[in-house]
C-alpha cells in the first residue's frame, strides 16, 4: 500500500507526523514518501503543486494530506498561490465527492458553544460535490468596464452527470446509516440549483428505502444550529457544502477533531483534516492532530478496506478523550492542555 504523504504549510507537517507515527504503529505494511505542496512547493520548486508532486500522488493508491496557506504568498498570482495545490489535486485525481462526517464525543459536549442537549449525540455525514460549482466555473476573473470600473466574475455551472454522480454517493451513503438524506440547494433563485433538485429527486427514485427532503442552504445553516441532530447525511454542491461543513464543525468543539475523505469514482482517496494551516500558531506544537489522525483512520477503511486497524484508531481516540487528554482547542476551563506530539504520544498509547 503506497501513501502519497503531503505535510504542505503551517501546522501540516506537525499534524501530518503524528498521523503517520500513528499508522506506523499498525501491524501493516505501507510504503509513505513525502513531497512539498502548497507554498512548501513554492518555495521549492516555484510552483504550489510541483509534476513530481502530482506525479507522485497519481502513482500511490491514497494520498494522506496536511494543510496549505501561507500569508506571505498572498501577494502571487492566483495560479502560484498555495491554495492552488489543493485544487488541483482534486481537479487532476477527480476526487468529486468529499466526507465531512461530524460527529459530537460524549467527553467533548460541553466544549461546543451550543447547548449539551442540543449537540449531544450528534452524529451527521457532509457529502460535498468537490470539482465542479463557483470554484471551477468558466468564465471567471476581474476585467475593466467602459467607464474604467473593475468588476469580478465567478460562474456557476453543474452538468447533470456531476449532480447525478455525486447523488447516487449520497445515497448510498444514507442507505448505509439511518436512510435520510437531505439535498441542499438554492432552487429558489438560481438555476443551476433548479437542476440540481431536479437530477437528485430523480436519482432518489432509484433509493425508495431512503427519504429524500431538501432545503435551501439559508435555511440549512440556520437548521444545523436550531436542531442539527435532524440531519443524518446532506448531500450539496461545492461552494454550500465548503461553508456548511465548516459550520458543522463547530457543533463538535473545534474544527480540530474533524477528518474528511475525497474520493473519486475508484475510491482512490485524499484524506485531511478540515481545518487550515493556522500559520499562526506554527511550529509551537500546539495544534491538534486529532482530525489527521482520524483522516488516516478514514483511509484505511475507505480506500483499503481495512475496516478493523480503522476501527483501533478511533476507539483509540475515544479512550484518550475518555482520559481527559486535551488539546487547547478542545480543553475546558481549568484543564491542562497537551501539545501536538504529546497528544499523539496519548493515541499511540491507547493503540
Amino acid at each position: 500500500m503506497k501513501i502519497c504523504v503531503l505535510p504542505g504549510d503551517g501546522i501540516g507537517p506537525e499534524i501530518t507526523a503524528e498521523a503517520v507515527r500513528v499508522l506506523k504503529a499498525l501491524d501493516l505494511k505501507f510504503e509513505m514518501e513525502e513531497a512539498p505542496v502548497g507554498g512548501a512547493g513554492y518555495r521549492t520548486k516555484g510552483h504550489p503543486l510541483p509534476e513530481a508532486t502530482l506525479k507522485l500522488a497519481k502513482e500511490a493508491d491514497a494520498v494522506l494530506f496536511g494543510a496549505v496557506g501561507d500569508f506571505s504568498l498572498d501577494t502571487l498570482p492566483r495560479e502560484l498561490r498555495p491554495e492552488q495545490a489543493i485544487l488541483g489535486l482534486r481537479k487532476e485525481l477527480n476526487l468529486f465527492a468529499n466526507f465531512r462526517p461530524a460527529m459530537v464525543y460524549p467527553e467533548l459536549v460541553h466544549a461546543s458553544t451550543l447547548k449539551p442537549e442540543v449537540v449531544a449525540g450528534l452524529d451527521i455525514l457532509i457529502i460535498r460535490e468537490l470539482t465542479g460549482d463557483i470554484y471551477f466555473g468558466k468564465p471567471r476573473g476581474i476585467h475593466t468596464l467602459a467607464n474604467g470600473e473593475r468588476e469580478g466574475f465567478d460562474t456557476m455551472r453543474y452538468s447533470e452527470s456531476e449532480i447525478r454522480r455525486v447523488a447516487h454517493v449520497g445515497f448510498q451513503a444514507a442507505m448505509k446509516r439511518n436512510k435520510r438524506l437531505c439535498s441542499v440547494d438554492k432552487a429558489n433563485v438560481l438555476d443551476t440549483m433548479q437542476l440540481w433538485r431536479e437530477v437528485v429527486t430523480a436519482v432518489g427514485k432509484e433509493y425508495p428505502e431512503v427519504e429524500l427532503t431538501h432545503q435551501y442552504v439559508d435555511n440549512a445553516a440556520m437548521q444545523l444550529l436550531k436542531n442539527p441532530k435532524q440531519f443524518d447525511v446532506i448531500v450539496t454542491g461545492n461552494m454550500f457544502g465548503d461553508i456548511l461543513s465548516d459550520e458543522a464543525s463547530m457543533l463538535t468543539g473545534s474544527i480540530g477533531m474533524l477528518p474528511s475523505a475525497s474520493l473519486n469514482e475508484k475510491n482512490f482517496g485524499l484524506y485531511e483534516p478540515i481545518h487550515g494551516s493556522a500559520p499562526d500558531i506554527a511550529g509551537k506544537n500546539i495544534a491538534n492532530p486529532l482530525a489527521t489522525i482520524l483522516s488516516a483512520a478514514m483511509m484505511l477503511r475507505y480506500s483499503f478496506g481495512l475496516g478493523e486497524p480503522a476501527d483501533r484508531i478511533e476507539a483509540a481516540v475515544k479512550r484518550v478523550l475518555a482520559k481527559g487528554v486535551r488539546t487547547g482547542d478542545i480543553a475546558e476551563s481549568g484543564m491542562k492542555a497537551v501539545g501536538t506530539k504529546e497528544m499523539g504520544d496519548a493515541v499511540l498509547a491507547a493503540l
